[in-house]
């Protein structure tokens, strides 16, 4: 039904009037304004395919603040992608702790180790060829096409989509919108500098064509924009109502042995995968109903007397919210690891690959005093 929509929308939805117009008035727009990144090539010199590469993998959900740290620390410690695929996978998932979306963590070493071994450490050069790599899908492939090897492909993030929407007046809403919003900007995208073109458009959209006040009067697409035009850019793109994101419950175990913290390592798939964690109950919609103390310690890795702290953490994740209460105890010197379970000395919790709504649990016992 959605691609019924988009293709009857097709037929009146115009094209920009002067698509080699619009794109070169783009690109002497970017030439004098394009953003100062880590991973990007100065002007006029090549990009580098592992910094675009590293970068797009870890932009993906993220914000371009919350991953410059990131990217730097990681091409510190591994400047190249043999370096990367040499690394144990344990490493890369502590160095992506708090980044999110550790699946990410995991496909990125597991596409590094795949070059390395079975490519001559080259990236492919074109989307089709990056498409059959591991942790790289549509954008991702387009986007490295496009900035590190000038394939003439559209690359469309959630900034091009709002670009691309307000420019033609889009009145099909997102996500059934994303298929035609990818032809609109695929007959945008110049032969000459079409990764520049790629970058300008996300720029664009970060910093002029923004989700609410756009300054119109300083876009290079102005007098090309539909939605500018008709005074109303904010209104586009059009968006589907969202569902309501569900709340899940649960309870952890903080559990020392001395010094030490009991910690486990998550199954390697699946959400928080291959990340360290305090042992706990499952994430349950109907843990608070259900809830009762007695029922809920016999999870407890240990028969010890276990506080509840009065202090809990709340977690979001894509698809639903989390809230955890904490348990906590102290065991007898000598006591074994339960099963699945290490004991992990202080020194040595900043090295465990810890999520962030981990690294909240430990920062919420500290501040009720354990």
């Amino acid at each position: 039904m959605a691609l019924r929509q988009a293709r009857k929308t097709k037929q009146v939805c115009a094209p920009v009037a002067d698509a080699a117009a619009a794109a070169a008035a783009l690109l002497v727009w970017y030439d004098r304004h394009r953003r100062s990144l880590p991973w990007r090539a100065l002007a006029g010199e090549a990009a580098d395919p592992y910094a675009v590469w590293l970068s797009e993998i870890m932009l993906q959900q993220t914000t371009v603040a919350a991953v410059k740290s990131y990217f730097t620390a990681f091409l510190a410690r591994w400047p190249t992608i043999a370096a990367l695929a040499a690394a144990p996978v344990e490493a890369v998932m502590q160095q992506w702790a708090g980044l999110g979306y550790y699946s990410r963590a995991r496909n990125l070493h597991a596409c590094a180790q795949m070059i390395a071994t079975q490519l001559g450490g080259r990236f492919p050069t074109n989307e089709a060829g990056l498409l059959r790599l591991p942790g790289i899908g549509s954008y991702t492939a387009a986007a490295i096409a496009a900035i590190a090897f000038d394939e003439k492909v559209a690359v469309v993030d959630g900034n091009v989509e709002r670009v691309i929407s307000r420019l033609v007046a889009l009145e099909v809403s997102l996500p059934a919108a994303k298929p035609l919003i990818k032809e609109k900007t695929a007959a945008l995208v110049p032969a000459a500098r079409p990764g520049d073109f790629a970058q300008a458009m996300m720029d664009l959209g970060a910093t002029i064509c923004t989700p609410r006040r756009p300054a119109c009067g300083l876009c290079p697409l102005q007098p090309f924009c539909l939605a500018a035009t008709q005074a109303v850019p904010e209104r586009f793109p059009l968006k589907a109502p969202k569902r309501a994101r569900p709340n899940r419950q649960g309870a952890v175990f903080f559990t020392r042995c001395g010094d030490a913290v009991l910690l486990r390592t998550r199954p390697p798939r699946g959400l928080l995968g291959g990340m360290a964690e305090f042992p706990g109950t499952a994430w349950s919609e109907d843990f608070d109903r259900d809830f009762d103390e007695e029922k809920v310690l016999r999870e407890a890795p240990f028969l010890v007397d276990y506080c509840k702290l009065p202090l809990g953490v709340t977690h979001v994740f894509t698809h639903f919210s989390l809230r955890l209460a904490i348990f906590a105890a102290d065991v007898a010197p000598g006591t074994l690891a339960s099963a699945d379970c290490r004991w992990v000395n202080p020194d040595a919790l900043a090295t465990e690959a810890l999520p962030s709504v981990m690294r909240k649990v430990l920062a919420a016992i500290k501040d009720s005093g354990w």
